[in-house]
Order: C-alpha cells, then sequence, then structure tokens
C-alpha cells in the first residue's frame, strides 16, 4: 500500500482534492483551450510568476510582467522558473533532484551572493532532513494509483517548505516542485492551474496550513491537505477568469 494512503482517511481530505479535481477538469474544457491552449498557458505563467512573487511580499503585477519592467533578481528568477517548468516536467518524474537543483539554479541566477554564501542548485540538508527528502524523492520516482495528484503536489510543496534544502529560495521551489507534480501524474498535464493564485487568495490560510503540515500531527497534516484542494480549486478559476478574458479581447 502506499504509504500516504492514510492520509486520505483524515477528515474532509479526499472530499477536497477530488472537488479540486473536479474543477481542474472542468477548467480544461473551457471553451478558449479548444483551438490550442498557448496564449492561455502563456498568460497563465505571468498570473503565476506575479502570484508567487506576491507571496514573497514583491508588488509585481502581471503588467510589469509583460513588459520586463523590473530589476530584482528574485522577479528575473520567479519569472524563469515559471517560464521553464514546461521544459520540466518530463524529467520530474524520474529525477527530482535534478530538477530541484535546477529550479534553484534559475530562481536565484542573479542573487548579487549567489556563489560567495551559498552555492545554487546544491541540496544542503542532513540527519532526518536528508532522510525525508530521500523518502519525497522514492514517492515521485515510484508513484502508485492509489494516490491523488494533489495529494503527490501538496506532499510534495509541505515536505519543501519543512525541510527547507536550500539556504534561499525555498518557497519558490517549493510552489514549482508541486505544480511539477501535478503535471506528472496528469492532473495538470499543460501547467494550466493558476494554483499559486489560489495560496495567494487564501494566503493567511496558506501560511498557518504550511506551519501545521511541519508539525507532522493528523490535524496539521489535515489542514494543509485541505488548503491545497482549496488553492487548487481556486486556482482552477483564476485559470478559467484567465480564459474568459481571452475570448473578450479576442472578439
Amino acid at each position: 500500500m502506499d504509504p500516504l494512503a492514510p492520509l486520505l482517511e483524515l477528515s474532509e481530505v479526499a472530499d477536497a482534492l477530488e472537488n479540486a479535481r473536479a474543477n481542474v477538469d472542468r477548467m480544461l474544457w473551457h471553451e478558449a483551450l479548444r483551438g490550442g491552449d498557448s496564449h492561455v498557458a502563456a498568460e497563465v505563467t505571468l498570473h503565476q510568476a506575479s502570484a508567487t512573487l506576491a507571496l514573497e511580499g514583491y508588488d509585481c503585477d502581471v503588467e510589469r510582467l509583460r513588459a520586463g519592467d523590473f530589476t530584482d533578481p528574485v522577479v528575473a528568477g520567479a519569472l524563469r522558473v515559471a517560464e521553464a517548468l514546461p521544459s520540466m516536467a518530463g524529467v520530474w518524474s524520474a529525477s527530482p533532484r535534478y530538477v530541484l537543483a535546477k529550479l534553484h539554479v534559475l530562481a536565484t541566477r542573479d542573487f548579487p551572493d549567489a556563489r560567495s554564501e551559498f552555492e545554487p542548485g546544491r541540496i544542503d540538508v542532513s540527519g532526518s532532513a536528508s532522510a525525508r527528502i530521500d523518502a519525497m524523492c522514492a514517492l515521485i520516482v515510484n508513484p502508485t494509483k492509489e494516490i491523488p495528484a494533489a495529494m503527490s503536489a501538496a506532499v510534495v510543496h509541505g515536505e519543501l517548505l519543512a525541510i527547507q534544502p536550500f539556504p534561499v529560495a525555498n518557497n519558490i521551489v517549493a510552489r514549482a516542485a508541486a505544480r511539477l507534480s501535478l503535471a506528472s501524474k496528469g492532473l495538470d498535464p499543460k501547467l494550466l492551474v493558476t494554483i499559486d493564485a489560489g495560496h495567494l487568495e487564501r494566503q493567511p490560510e496558506y501560511a498557518g496550513a504550511q506551519r501545521a503540515w511541519a508539525t507532522g500531527t493528523p490535524d496539521g497534516v489535515r489542514s494543509w491537505l485541505k488548503h491545497y484542494g482549496n488553492a487548487l480549486e481556486a486556482g482552477a478559476a483564476e485559470t478559467l477568469q484567465i480564459c474568459t478574458e481571452l475570448m473578450k479581447d479576442a472578439k
């Protein structure tokens, strides 16, 4: 049995994840995606980068990102990560450590202290944290059909936030890795769900649920998994809004 299977027995978790899956499925049938998804994907990338930056405390809206109106290395790194994800989706399930390192390099490449204070891409953990990241990677490389994609993504996201494998940029890397988990498990294969906007919409819950997950208690784990389902549902709604706006502009 999958070691994560008991988590589905926690109160309301299975329902939250199933509701999220159903909303993502409905989103993927939107009329704007029937003739190709390149325009939607480009907008989602910008909205994702803007949302993940807002979660880091940066005010960098979609239009500023579109215009390239920024010089901050954190902003540049977050946008690079968002743009690079489609090229990594097929590699994630085979080589998660490699992808994590690549995400970190992309996120921190322009940091002024890169290579002088830390080595970009180097996972720096030991002891129990090392065992946890090994276990997480094993679950990615050897998935089962028992666990829904949303749970796998939530576990990846929560574990990376709890382990903090890098000196900096852990949050940006964790959110990106979770999106790759959704893609590799087939729920969001083309990375069209604007899930970071969902986290941002529920930001106090997001922060609290992160801390709850780190406790490892059943209540803490349930809190995080429920939040993840809620954020995924909200992210699907954000993408639907993007689709609607693009169709209006096309008329």
